[in-house]
């Protein structure tokens, strides 16, 4: 296996330096402020089911990527260089959308606890997201399919 950054293996710190541990951690600092903090949180019915809503179209949407990934027959896992530009599915909203799924899941938890100074944790989790994955990655594309990333990127939005 090939990764981006030269090697033909992936070290241990590609191999734990992963998006789903970065969201973790965060979702613990969502629980931890929720839990230490709770005179700065709000909770009713409403924000838990909306909190709810949010993470499952999180998860489907990151489900519904990983699907299209397989049906192309091309790595998911971020250090992996891709076999294929996809443009198909999820991907004609969003360059990045296992990564959009991740930050509505965060963006779900702070909701569904109520944690409103959370709230200021999504934007650090999406400047480390775009840093340690998303720029690499599209340096990657760009390197490996030349035009037809840079006219990928171009009509298609990183985000949505």
């Amino acid at each position: 296996m090939n990764t981006w950054r030269g090697t033909d293996r992936m070290t241990v710190r590609q191999m734990i330096d992963v998006p789903p541990l970065w969201l973790a951690l965060f979702l613990m600092l969502v629980w931890a402020q929720a839990r230490y903090l709770p005179l700065l949180t709000f909770d009713f019915d409403l924000a838990r089911t909306t909190g709810a809503v949010i993470i499952c179209l999180g998860i489907l949407l990151m489900l519904w990527t990983i699907a299209v990934f397989r049906l192309h027959q091309t790595p998911v896992m971020p250090h992996q260089t891709p076999q294929h530009i996809i443009t198909t599915g999820p991907f004609t909203q969003s360059r990045n959308p296992i990564y959009l799924g991740d930050v509505l899941v965060l963006l779900g938890a702070v909701v569904w606890f109520g944690a409103v100074p959370s709230f200021a944790l999504i934007p650090l989790f999406v400047i480390i997201l775009k840093r340690r994955f998303i720029a690499p990655e599209e340096a990657c594309m760009k390197e490996n399919f030349g035009p037809d990333f840079t006219a990928f990127a171009q009509k298609t939005p990183r985000w949505i």
